[in-house]
């Protein structure tokens, strides 16, 4: 019985350690001040481009990396049972994480939680990405005081998820309390297809020269 409560309480601590891990990694390598870092490349990427993500091999390669470091670590540390609870706490946090990054671009919120996480998040990406690091939790921007109030997100048209628009492409009622439309529909029209066009012709293969 005691082990089964230890390697219960490992778990949740491990998990917990995941929201702390989330937040640095958020705030000191996508945002920190060198472009090399790995992963900020592709993190500026999805704030130019929200609905890019890193392929799920990357996220599925990730996770066994994070698990061959921190599991031997943790098992010496601690034991067998409470290290292999802890590092499993760890990563399906990692996973639930990501399912719940990509939900919120792509899904849209239900009850309380969802419709904080999504609104924090989107903060972070349209108003201040130096604020609101925490994707999963609002704890670690309270302790670090990175917390971004925002009680209406103003969100660029050409960057607008699409569960927040209607078919005329205006904010749906009912996200109208969170959310406002900035940009003219015409201008973003026309940098779509700027940056459609600048796409195409990255993708065009070079000709030779002889």
């Amino acid at each position: 019985m005691q082990t089964l409560i230890a390697s219960a309480l490992a778990f949740g601590l491990g998990a917990a350690g995941w929201t702390l891990a989330e937040y640095g990694l958020h705030r000191f390598v996508f945002h920190g001040a060198s472009a090399t870092r790995l992963g900020a490349r592709e993190h500026r990427q999805h704030h130019a481009q929200v609905d890019y993500f890193a392929p799920w091999w990357q996220k599925g390669l990730a996770a066994v990396a994070a698990t061959g470091i921190l599991l031997p670590v943790a098992v010496v540390t601690t034991g067998v049972a409470t290290g292999l609870s802890f590092t499993l706490g760890f990563i399906a946090m990692y996973l639930f994480y990501e399912v719940l990054h990509r939900r919120a671009h792509t899904r849209p919120p239900r009850g309380p939680y969802g419709r904080w996480r999504r609104r924090n998040h989107f903060a972070h990406h349209f108003m201040d990405p130096r604020r609101a690091q925490g994707v999963t939790t609002p704890f670690w921007d309270l302790v670090f005081d990175t917390r971004l109030p925002a009680h209406r997100v103003r969100v660029p048209r050409r960057l607008a998820m699409p569960w927040l628009l209607d078919a005329a492409g205006e904010i749906r009622p009912d996200y109208a309390a969170d959310y406002q439309l900035v940009g003219s529909a015409r201008s973003d029209e026309r940098t779509r297809r700027a940056d459609s066009e600048a796409a195409m012709a990255n993708r065009r293969p070079e000709v030779e020269t002889p």
